[in-house]
């Protein structure tokens, strides 16, 4: 299984690179990939650096323009596909049909991965893109169980990857509107949940308080670990209940079933976190190499070591982690 890590910046491609990354997925400084942050994202001048590095060390460079263009801005997406081809990158994540159009009809030559902001969950699907814009492999969203994935896998006519580990939120990707209903900025079309620009923090004697666009999203006393203030995993009243109503901060972690998705013939696995730092980048990509590595040696006795079990907890969204809807036995 090929290992996709998170490149935000340069200092974290060079992370992922040196602690055993397959691939890095990066993307441009504007709202055509995912994740649109300030201080996130390459120049021009750090993609030549980076592609440079990249190659050195013989891993692939993916680039995420996995945004949906709207009529009055479609240029913009052209010109990152095209910038894209001409550093001559190993992929394109890409989500929308008519940036892959334009892709596939300019730049035949570029290969086309299916974003998981595509949210193709059925064979169906994926044949589709495969058959209409040459795509050679799909990310599929975080929402099926690993039976319906073995399924999946059996009957696609592409390889499929799937998240191995990282910041889960309400898991419709490509869907969600929360953000932009607050905001009126979100990461289908903005590339960002959660903008910056719309976040403030405001702190008293006894608690501190995260608003996203005026909107409280949770208060933390001084003991409590503050997370960034998304609509999803805010905490609200309802019904007389103060509670994580959507869904509590959490990391995917699918280490215990590595095996598994060896078997069924997962094709790569991603780490979230473009938005995470170097330091992130690295222990994480160290983790994954060596638990890949140990259950492609010997998959029928490989069992997670419990350090890397406990470092990936520490790093996690609200120090846990959960299999998510890969451990739904019902679906």
């Amino acid at each position: 299984m090929e290992l996709v890590c998170p490149a935000g910046n340069l200092p974290s491609l060079k992370a992922a690179v040196d602690n055993g990354a397959d691939a890095v997925y990066i993307g441009f400084r504007n709202e055509t990939n995912a994740r649109h942050f300030a201080g996130l994202n390459f120049s021009d001048r750090q993609i030549e650096q980076g592609l440079a590095y990249a190659r050195r060390n013989e891993t692939k460079v993916y680039v995420a323009i996995n945004t949906y263009p709207q009529a009055d801005n479609f240029a913009k997406w052209q010109s990152a596909v095209d910038q894209a081809a001409h550093y001559a990158v190993d992929a394109l994540i890409v989500a929308d049909i008519g940036v892959m159009e334009y892709a596939a009809g300019k730049w035949p030559e570029l290969r086309l991965h299916l974003s998981v902001q595509g949210s193709a969950t059925s064979h169906e699907a994926v044949r589709f893109y495969a058959e209409q814009f040459g795509v050679q492999r799909a990310v599929i969203p975080r929402v099926l169980s690993v039976k319906q994935v073995a399924a999946l896998v059996d009957n696609s006519p592409i390889p499929i990857e799937v998240f191995g580990f990282g910041s889960l939120c309400v898991m419709v990707e490509g869907r969600c509107s929360l953000s932009s209903y607050v905001t009126g900025q979100g990461p289908n079309t903005f590339g960002a949940c959660s903008p910056a620009s719309f976040v403030r923090w405001t702190e008293t004697d006894d608690v501190l308080e995260t608003r996203l666009n005026g909107l409280l999203i949770d208060r933390f006393e001084k003991n409590e670990n503050a997370g960034y203030p998304t609509i999803c995993k805010g905490r609200y009243k309802v019904n007389d209940v103060t509670g994580y109503a959507i869904e509590a901060p959490t990391s995917l972690n699918v280490l215990p079933i590595l095996p598994e998705l060896l078997r069924i013939g997962v094709a790569a696995i991603k780490i979230e976190g473009r938005q995470r730092s170097p330091a992130y980048v690295g222990k994480v990509t160290t983790i994954l190499r060596a638990a890949i590595d140990a259950c492609r040696d010997d998959p029928d006795g490989f069992r997670p070591d419990r350090v890397w079990l406990s470092e990936l907890s520490a790093l996690s969204e609200g120090a846990q982690t959960t299999l998510g809807a890969y451990q739904r036995e019902w679906q």
